[in-house]
């Protein structure tokens, strides 16, 4: 009986010992960090400026980017770029359609990205102009790149930036998708309201951290011939 007890009580400890180990903290809390994982992958991205990596949301929260220009910054800004900004005001003064498929073909870089949406939005610019005497058509489909850039860049919306200098915005926000929702509205209304200036501003942005896809093309190797050699006698 003496034995039967000593074995029962030696059980019973090993048991406790199980319940109380650390390994199985470890794994709830890696089951845990699972689920959260899985409901970040859900978004793929966040709208408050927390930086994703492959599904999942690493570190605290960063403050947004700002733009490296205003969006009534016509002339750009007297840095190396001031030829570049001259460019993008002239283009988007006289060509918009042109500005408009550069910037989309240095978002995407695939191959008939400039010629589809230049023609795209020569298209409604001339459709719009011709039925409504202004270019109205165009808006509603160029809005969608700036909301690829600022996503891209992690850059401050306008919503964001309103709610910043007045903090009467925020209130009525409840999560992170019905604030990606007001910040693609506010690009929507700055294309309506500020197209030239809007297609500009991206143009000048863009421009300063995206390389033409030009210059991303396969290095070539350039062999030069060996050096004429001559034999020295002893």
């Amino acid at each position: 009986m003496a034995k039967e007890d000593n074995h029962e009580a030696q059980r019973c400890e090993c048991e406790d010992h199980e319940e109380s180990s650390p390994l199985l903290q470890v794994n709830e809390s890696k089951i845990c960090s699972k689920g959260d994982t899985k409901t970040a992958e859900e978004y793929g991205w966040t709208a408050d400026g927390l930086p994703v990596s492959q599904g999942s949301v690493i570190g605290e929260p960063i403050g947004r980017n700002q733009w490296s220009s205003g969006l009534f910054s016509c002339l750009g800004r007297n840095d190396e770029f001031c030829s570049s900004d001259l460019e993008v005001c002239l283009l988007g003064s006289v060509a918009p359609c042109v500005l408009y498929g550069s910037n989309a073909e240095r978002l995407g870089s695939a191959p008939g990205t400039f010629s589809n949406h230049c023609l795209t939005y020569l298209g409604l610019y001339f459709v719009g102009n011709s039925l409504f005497g202004w270019n109205c058509l165009a808006p509603w489909f160029s809005y969608s790149s700036r909301s690829a850039i600022r996503r891209r860049f992690n850059l401050e919306g306008s919503f964001e930036a309103m709610d910043r200098s007045c903090g009467c915005c925020g209130s009525c926000i409840e999560d992170e998708m019905q604030r990606e929702h007001m910040e693609t509205t506010c690009d929507f209304v700055t294309h309506v309201l500020c197209h030239t200036c809007a297609l500009c501003q991206e143009g000048r942005e863009i421009r300063r951290k995206v390389l033409h896809p030009g210059f991303n093309a396969q290095s070539t190797v350039v062999v030069l011939p060996p050096s004429e050699q001559t034999m020295g006698r002893k």
